[in-house]
């Protein structure tokens, strides 16, 4: 029993912490870091002692505590016991027996047969008195507290729980259902076992984890310390389910369509590249499932969808991750007004689902989700924000640019005039000036309808307005949560608007002095073009043999878990985000 003697000490120790008449020792969510660190610290002497207001355990802490932990393993192993169990057979969740026990009155307890219970789940926090012990213990359901008293439980296992339990364990317990004194609903042990020992001990429980790159990067540790962050995770969840249950309540089907693909199409986008050995060729990750679902409805389906992760090999923002999850959907014999009523239905629906409401506040903005929402065309948005009618440019991009260079001198804004030179085509001018001015500023739900043909190559030409797509995206609190179309279903148009697309890309990537001699100095760059575009050629060989009047909408899903959860960053909704390599 050599190896108990440290603790013993630290319980000693501990109990002289506070006043001599009440002899105990208290640890809570990771005071057990600060207090293994002082048991280990007294044990040789006192030295170097650490306050338990420390707020942060350091790397040597850390390792000390590893090393006594990994020390009780052995110990537990030595006495027959394996730390690290195959089972636990549980009756209740916590949440159950809070349901189930909402009756019961202070210091009463129930020990009727039915009433012996058996849970399981980790210890976030430890209070001991003397022949006493407090244990709270949190499942995935919540929390509930542990009530052991020496005399109850069998053999020595009081003493193991005070010297070889640790905050963090994992742990299974026996026993009936009692409130105490002050009405804290607990499970009177009989008698326990430690199902996983923990090896690190988690965050402190004041301080909690806060170093928002290290949230990201151990997010298991981050929803252990942070419960709220696990309860993101469930309202995800929650979206999700409403989503398909949504659509597939107006008959959609779900569909699977390819990650790796031959050719990256569906938006313009810098893609991940991979080899496949046994093909001896490139692949794709997709950057959209667009096309393959267009191909579904040319097989004969009239309602798809897909929710799926997509792949893009550009920027990291808050709003951005290489990969993110959408719902695209496809319905034959529509137009992109049925798209605007399914956006309304599955954003109200899943705004109700997780938030009970349809006024939600995102970061300090009160949001109105109560349909029908605002919509109003790109050209009407500009003309109100700046005064411009770019509808009396024709194709007069000279005129147009000049025209938009005085708005933005009288705005005053700080905006960046050298991509209003760099706009090719008086489309690309107006869809410029859209996102610089007024995508910033359109907080409530708000349909953008009839965008420029040459920004949209997807998309059926507008059947009133020349030089216009029957195209739409929805923003809310300034962000693209969906965009849609009246699908484009001509297959020469199609041919013609891809083919259109390459050369643009070619022309801006020749543009940038890139070649394949300097595109790997290119290749870590944000704004890297140097990525080749082709034809699906197959997709426009689909569309020939004839696909249905169609329409089409993609939403993200991500963006709209952050509105529904109040969440600033989008790695706060991505359980495990992609992060740059830590030096």
């Amino acid at each position: 029993m050599e190896a108990l003697q440290p603790w013993k000490q630290l319980i000693h120790f501990a109990s002289l912490r506070f006043r001599p008449s009440s002899s105990f020792f208290i640890v809570r969510c990771c005071s057990s870091t600060t207090t293994e660190v002082t048991g280990r610290a007294a044990a040789a002497g006192g030295r170097n002692r650490r306050s338990s207001s420390g707020t942060s355990t350091s790397t040597s802490d850390k390792e000390a505590i590893r090393a006594i932990r990994i020390k009780k393993v052995e110990e537990l192993r030595s006495n027959g016991l394996e730390p690290y169990a195959y089972k636990w057979d549980r009756t209740h969740s916590a949440s159950q027996l809070q349901e189930i026990y909402k009756n019961l009155g202070n210091g009463e307890e129930s020990k009727s047969e039915n009433d012996y219970v058996s849970i399981s789940g980790r210890i976030v926090a430890r209070r001991a008195f003397g022949k006493l012990a407090f244990l709270t213990l949190r499942d995935d359901s919540g929390m509930i507290q542990l009530y052991c008293e020496k005399e109850r439980l069998l053999g020595d296992q009081f003493d193991q729980l005070k010297t070889l339990v640790d905050i963090g364990d994992i742990l299974g317990a026996n026993g009936s259902i009692k409130r105490t004194e002050k009405g804290e609903l607990s499970v009177c042990v009989n008698s326990f076992s430690i199902l996983t020992k923990s090896l690190l001990p988690l965050p402190d429980k004041y301080h909690g984890l806060t170093d928002i790159d290290k949230r990201y990067r151990q997010r298991y540790v981050d929803m252990i310390a942070n419960p709220e962050v696990a309860d993101t995770f469930r309202k995800r969840a929650k979206i999700v389910s409403e989503i398909r249950q949504s659509v597939e309540s107006f008959g959609f089907l779900e569909v699977e369509t390819p990650v790796l693909q031959g050719a990256a199409g569906g938006a313009e986008a810098s893609p991940f590249i991979t080899f496949h050995n046994s093909l001896g060729r490139d692949l794709y990750l997709r950057i959209a499932t667009e096309l393959h679902l267009k191909r579904m409805l040319v097989g004969g389906f009239e309602k798809v969808y897909e929710i799926g992760r997509i792949f893009r090999n550009e920027g990291i923002s808050t709003r951005h991750n290489p990969e993110f999850t959408t719902i695209e959907m496809y319905e034959a014999y529509s137009d992109y007004e049925s798209m605007m009523n399914m956006a309304e239905e599955i954003v109200t629906r899943c705004a109700l689902a997780v938030n009970g409401k349809l006024r939600i506040d995102y970061q300090g903005v009160e949001i109105f989700l109560e349909r029908p929402w605002r919509r109003e065309t790109m050209h009407n948005l500009v003309k109100e924000a700046t005064g411009i009618d770019f509808i009396n440019f024709g194709d007069d991009l000279k005129a147009a640019k000049e025209h938009t260079r005085k708005a933005i001198d009288i705005l005053g804004d700080d905006l960046d005039k050298s991509s209003i030179e760099a706009c090719s085509s008086v489309g690309h001018l107006l869809n410029e000036v859209f996102e610089m001015v007024v995508e910033p500023k359109l907080l409530q739900p708000t349909f953008v309808l009839d965008y420029p043909i040459e920004i949209s190559p997807l998309a059926k030409p507008h059947r009133r307005h020349s030089g216009l797509t029957e195209r739409f995206e929805l923003f809310i609190c300034g962000r693209e949560m969906a965009n849609a179309f009246s699908e484009l279903t001509d297959p020469l148009d199609q041919r013609r608007r891809l083919e259109e697309q390459v050369r643009q890309h070619n022309e801006k990537k020749a543009a940038s002095g890139l070649n394949k001699a300097d595109a790997k100095e290119q290749e870590n760059k944000d704004d890297d073009d140097s990525y080749e575009v082709t034809l699906d050629e197959d997709f426009l060989t689909a569309l020939e043999y004839g696909m249905p009047p169609a329409s089409g909408m993609g939403l993200g899903i991500d963006r709209l878990v952050m509105l529904l959860t109040d969440s600033p960053s989008i790695r706060d909704v991505i359980a495990f985000p992609v992060l740059k390599i830590q030096q």
